[in-house]
């Protein structure tokens, strides 16, 4: 290869399917594909248009390098699953990995061979918008499914047609952006970044994902695109990674207004000598690089070892093989949307949904007594919104609306009175007296209301998270009736439900279902299906309460103690606690925990130990419940947080049923990076948790010894 053809190979360029940063319209992409000076492209969709410009690559290049083509099925391609903060909300690693595994069949059988993702950042803001692509604020949690989510896109063999490369995005940090602000710097301590941000990151270069993916932020002042203490330190010395790291965006380019680069060559210069491997989309490296390494700026070793990687990926992706394997119009017309991936999506969705308020009013069934219904709210129609933020090649035309999800459920037995009642973010007063007339002809409302689909996502960020426009006036104009109101929300991120939680009847977290919405909340609302989702993001009471997160450190001076006394760790103006804490949500059955026991009180550093809890359905019916396991290392060398998931299980009862639910654990779960950044546990005590959530807790004491 020449050193043109090397560079090529590095050089990443964007189609017309997704413009998500600065487009190059005008660049002569066409004659670099010829040349062999381009190696990959994204956001090219479809198995005709991928092959259309692989012919190119393949048949006139000199080398003949086939193309990889990436893409951002982010929770689904064409069959759109739940926004992946709602499928955390599952606490279902088994679903998890499945919708990536189906996500991977469809954008495989679409001419996708790399998808960019999962997002694996922890979110503490709900004023980020890409909270609603993540796994939320805890660590332990994230990382797991960031290892589920990377099975399911990759599978067992990358040589299969039905897998896709996986990237973990965005290296690293990137959800502690300030003020909750996309592409915003980010300062934290080492000590939060190893022991609160790597871990999922971790997770995932350990289940063998084949490309880490550079975050946009600047970290402690140094972008991470060049950071070197993340990329050469931690992620090549430390983790042994071995695969692609590819910019996000344009990142390479960006490092002018970073104010770290003088022009698009000393980015490229900087990117490279950071062992960045892959362009994407910044013309840096094509523009650039070949002078650079001609002068001796980059040495031509480095360039040589990202080309091996590259090159190495379209080898287990089979394309040196056959470069078109995954440009088959048949498989496309088979895999996409089919019944299996619908019904699959179905459930999905049901066991994303939380139950955050039930004042007895759920489920509706033909026994309530009820025979009316007032379907309420701007998103009842809404198809579109449905899909959420990034939903590749979803179309709303597939989507099933709350409405039509209503009518095949509960239109043979129910009258059913619709009024869209206000838009979604109207500025100007609107007139409420149609949804009013319907609510107050009916026995019961279903208000369904929240953010639009486009309201999260990248650069989609909030300084107000309440409920957008007059959907606020609407609800409390429909309290006034006097019916049971039953709110109904989608969002992609925690809002702020104060006069909600305090008035509804009852009310449904839905977050963005994707296409199978309808279906899976009727699903819901009728007790065909007992909710069993559980948060994974604390809903604040406020936004002055941002960030809120449950396994946050102590005071000097906590509340609880001496709640009091003045000088206290509090608010004049608020309560310090959450609305919803993590890991909340109801269901139509009660349980019950007791008897948490340990097998030992007492344990040597490499010992392992087993905890045990009773848990007992208590209702009529029988429903799922996620049991939750959490430590606090009591004494330590630098502040441990007052509670850390370390485990969870999720169990299946019947009406009056009871299980013992084992846990078995040893000191390894309990270490942490300590004040020398070593991966280290400590002799002491530590006190275990276990409940439905994590404020609601029965506790023991272990003590480890050396």
């Amino acid at each position: 290869m020449t050193l043109e053809e090397k560079v090529g190979q590095m050089h990443q360029i964007a189609g017309n399917d997704a413009v998500t940063g600065p487009h190059n319209p005008n660049s002569n992409d066409g004659e670099d594909l010829r040349k062999g000076l381009v190696g990959s492209m994204l956001n090219v969709v479809g198995a005709d248009k991928t092959y259309k410009y692989q012919k190119i690559a393949v048949e006139e290049s000199r080398l003949r390098i086939p193309l990889i083509f990436g893409h951002d099925v982010i929770h689904g391609c064409k069959t759109i699953f739940p926004i992946p903060l709602a499928e955390s909300c599952s606490w279902d690693l088994d679903i998890i990995e499945l919708s990536a595994q189906i996500a991977a069949i469809e954008a495989s059988a679409m001419g996708l061979h790399w998808t960019f993702a999962p997002m694996v950042d922890i979110a503490r803001d709900p004023r980020w918008g890409r909270i609603a692509e993540g796994g939320g604020e805890d660590t332990y949690l994230a990382s797991k499914i960031a290892e589920a989510r990377v099975k399911g896109f990759q599978g067992n063999d990358l040589g299969s047609l039905n897998t896709v490369a996986a990237c973990a995005k965005h290296f690293a940090a990137y959800g502690a952006s300030e003020a909750g602000r996309d592409y915003n710097q980010v300062d934290i301590s080492e000590n939060s970044l190893r022991n609160i941000y790597l871990p999922p990151f971790k997770s995932a270069s350990d289940a063998g994902v084949t490309s880490f993916m550079n975050a946009f932020n600047v970290l402690n002042g140094i972008p991470a695109t060049i950071n070197e203490l993340l990329v050469k330190s931690i992620l090549k010395e430390e983790w042994k990674f071995a695969g692609i790291v590819v910019s996000d965006y344009n990142s390479i380019g960006e490092l002018i207004q970073h104010g770290v680069a003088n022009d698009k060559r000393e980015s490229a210069e900087l990117a490279a000598n950071a062992l960045c491997d892959m362009d994407m989309a910044g013309y840096c490296y094509r523009d650039h690089l070949v002078e650079l390494v001609r002068e001796g700026k980059v040495a031509e070793s480095i360039i040589d070892i990202a080309v091996e990687k590259i090159l190495t990926l379209k080898y287990r992706l089979g394309l040196f093989e056959d470069p078109y394997r995954y440009c088959k119009p048949n498989r496309e017309n088979e895999l996409l949307l089919n019944k299996g991936n619908r019904d699959f999506a179905r459930d999905c969705a049901r066991k994303s949904i939380v139950l955050l308020k039930n004042n007895g009013v759920l489920p509706l069934t033909k026994n309530s007594g009820i025979k009316k219904i007032a379907l309420i709210g701007p998103l009842t129609e809404s198809k579109f919104d449905m899909l959420g933020s990034w939903y590749c090649a979803g179309d709303e035309n597939d989507v099933v609306s709350f409405y039509e999800g209503m009518k095949n459920r509960f239109g043979k037995d129910f009258e059913i009175n619709y009024s869209k009642g206000c838009e979604i973010d109207s500025l100007y007063k609107e007139d409420f007296s149609e949804a009013i007339n319907f609510a107050e002809q009916s026995e019961i409302i279903f208000a369904y209301v929240g953010e639009a689909g486009l309201m999260s996502g990248e650069a989609s960020c909030r300084t107000d998270i309440s409920l957008p426009g007059n959907q606020l006036s609407l609800l409390k104009e429909l309290k006034k009736t006097g019916k049971p109101l039953v709110v109904v929300l989608s969002n992609g991120r925690p809002l702020e439900i104060n006069w909600l939680a305090e008035n509804a009847d009852a009310i449904l977290e839905t977050w963005f279902l994707g296409v199978e919405a309808g279906n899976a909340l009727a699903d819901i609302i009728s007790g065909d299906f007992n909710p069993s989702g559980k948060l994974t993001v604390t809903f604040p009471r406020n936004m002055g309460q941002i960030p809120i997160y449950y396994n946050h450190l102590n005071t000097g001076r906590p509340l609880y103690e001496n709640p009091t006394e003045h000088y206290r760790s509090r608010y004049l103006d608020s309560s310090i606690e959450p609305l919803f804490p993590f890991g909340f949500g109801l269901s139509y059955t009660k349980f019950e925990y007791s008897n948490f026991s340990l097998s030992k009180n007492k344990i040597a550093i490499m010992e392992k130990f087993i905890a045990t809890v009773d848990v007992k359905n208590l209702g009529a019916i029988a429903g799922e419940e996620i049991v939750q396991l959490y430590i606090h290392d009591k004494v330590a060398t630098i502040s441990r947080p007052v509670k850390e998931l370390k485990s969870f299980k999720k169990i299946y009862l019947a009406s009056g049923e009871m299980k013992k639910v084992e846990f078995n654990l040893s000191a390894e779960d309990f270490k942490y990076y300590d004040k020398n950044m070593e991966w280290n546990i400590e002799p002491g005590k530590i006190e275990l948790f276990v409940g439905p959530n994590s404020e609601e807790l029965l506790m023991q004491e272990i003590e480890i010894t050396n």
